[in-house]
């Protein structure tokens, strides 16, 4: 099950990096995509376009933060993602639930990367900029495990 975070307003570096953090502690999450319009390039020197800490991994922000969606594993997570960004977004939001990210490989990501299509992993599926290079699609975070 997918959930659709749609702030009232595009998000700034700090703010995102706060809910992202939030978002990270709630256990049902298994993953998070942040969409929003491109940065302008770094010698821009834009305020938003820099390195975030989620969960202490380092991440470079390409986006202004648009929308979060989140692929969880039980209902039981959706208030505890609505309490988190009652805390961060004061100025409103709302929360859809729904399908938003794809689960398996299409027939335009076999046109989009060909051979090259083995490569990408099955965590990643549905997570990727197709416009972007490999290198600079997606971050994966790893959650560890408590022992």
């Amino acid at each position: 099950m997918d959930i659709e975070i749609f702030p009232h307003r595009l998000l700034g570096a700090d703010t995102t990096e706060r809910l992202l953090n939030d978002l990270e502690d709630i256990e049902g999450v298994k993953r998070m995509v942040v969409h929003g319009p491109r940065l302008p390039p770094e010698e821009a020197r834009h305020p938003d376009r820099r390195t975030i800490k989620i969960k202490g991994e380092e991440v470079n922000l390409q986006v202004k933060t648009g929308r979060v969606l989140l692929e969880i594993e039980t209902e039981e997570a959706i208030d505890d993602v609505r309490e988190a960004c009652e805390d961060n977004l004061p100025f409103g939001f709302e929360v859809h639930v729904g399908t938003f990210i794809r689960k398996q490989k299409t027939v335009t990501d076999n046109i989009k990367y060909g051979e090259d299509l083995d490569k990408i992993p099955d965590e990643m599926v549905g997570l990727t900029d197709q416009s972007a290079r490999l290198s600079d699609r997606a971050t994966i975070i790893k959650r560890k495990k408590e022992q």
